[in-house]
């Protein structure tokens, strides 16, 4: 009659961090509520400690969706048609690597052959 079948698991869900955090999403958290956490500081020295409090959890939630969004696709829009799909942290780090560079794009471009005309 033949043996046992094993159904094949999904792992998607397994790389996770308390069941909402993937590695990545975790740790740009933890980076924005650093940041938040020097800004609650400074907001605490001058009497603004909600102010900073607030500034802490709102940078949280920035890290969060960087680490864990992607940009919709949608034809409407030139920005969403090139780049939809892509993560955030990606398309981020690409605009500072393009900044580095002084905002330079090299082209490569063909040169026309005798056969093409």
């Amino acid at each position: 009659m033949g043996g046992p079948y094993n159904i094949p698991r999904s792992y998607k869900g397994e790389g996770k961090i308390l069941y909402v955090f993937s590695m990545k999403a975790f740790l740009y958290t933890i980076g924005g509520a650093m940041i938040g956490t020097l800004l609650y500081f400074l907001f605490r020295m001058i009497g603004l400690g909600t102010v900073g409090l607030v500034i802490i959890v709102l940078l949280a939630a920035m890290g969060f969706a960087i680490g864990t969004f992607k940009i919709p696709e949608n034809t409407k829009m030139e920005f969403t048609k090139r780049v939809g799909g892509e993560a955030i942290d990606a398309i981020i780090i690409r605009w500072f690597k393009f900044k580095q560079n002084k905002n330079r794009i090299y082209v490569y471009k063909e040169e026309d052959s005798k056969d093409d005309k």
